[in-house]
């Protein structure tokens, strides 16, 4: 099986050992996003909901960048920092995805890359 690593200045670069996102026939895998902003390379927002949006567009430009929609996903997890951040987190997120949603695991973790408040990665269909 043949796998491509994905590159592109849509996201924020790979702070260790990881591709942005890998391609294997017919899937495309996206590494956990947080709310880094790619031109800059800093945190952006100081509430989840701010930070969701970052994570999101960090998404999308990624998929952008090989042609791809937010309508091509067919499953995130994401990770909050603190579940009562749950309803804020999607609120954001549920008007990022067109019918029908993705499928999505949440989840609440001890501790985020740079502290940041929501990490999400996805699953998407090169079909």
């Amino acid at each position: 099986m043949k796998k491509t690593a994905v590159s592109t200045d849509r996201g924020p670069k790979a702070i260790g050992p990881y591709s942005q996102a890998i391609k294997v026939p017919g899937l495309m895998f996206v590494s956990g996003q947080t709310p880094l902003d790619p031109k800059t390379g800093q945190m952006v927002g100081n509430d989840v909901k701010e930070q969701t949006v970052r994570v999101l567009d960090n998404i999308q430009g990624i998929l952008e960048s090989q042609g791809l929609s937010m309508a091509d996903v067919v499953k995130t997890t994401v990770f909050l920092k603190d579940m009562n951040d749950f309803a804020a987190m999607n609120e954001i997120y549920a008007g990022r995805f067109p019918a029908p949603a993705p499928a999505r695991s949440t989840i609440q973790v001890a501790r985020l890359p740079k502290d940041a408040l929501v990490e999400i990665e996805a699953v998407v269909v090169l079909d």
